[in-house]
């Protein structure tokens, strides 16, 4: 998150989905710099 807050266990839950799709994430900004589209990332379930 770069800006606001989050109570504590909403934010582990982003933490811990975030660290779950780390490869995808970094793909994805990988693909927005070159202009291209983002592909969908599954939720935490």
């Amino acid at each position: 998150m770069l800006i606001g807050n989050l109570p504590r266990r909403q934010r582990r839950l982003v933490e811990a989905w975030a660290e779950l799709h780390q490869d995808e994430l970094v793909a994805n900004w990988d693909r927005l710099q070159a202009g291209e589209a983002p592909r969908p990332i599954a939720p935490l379930e």
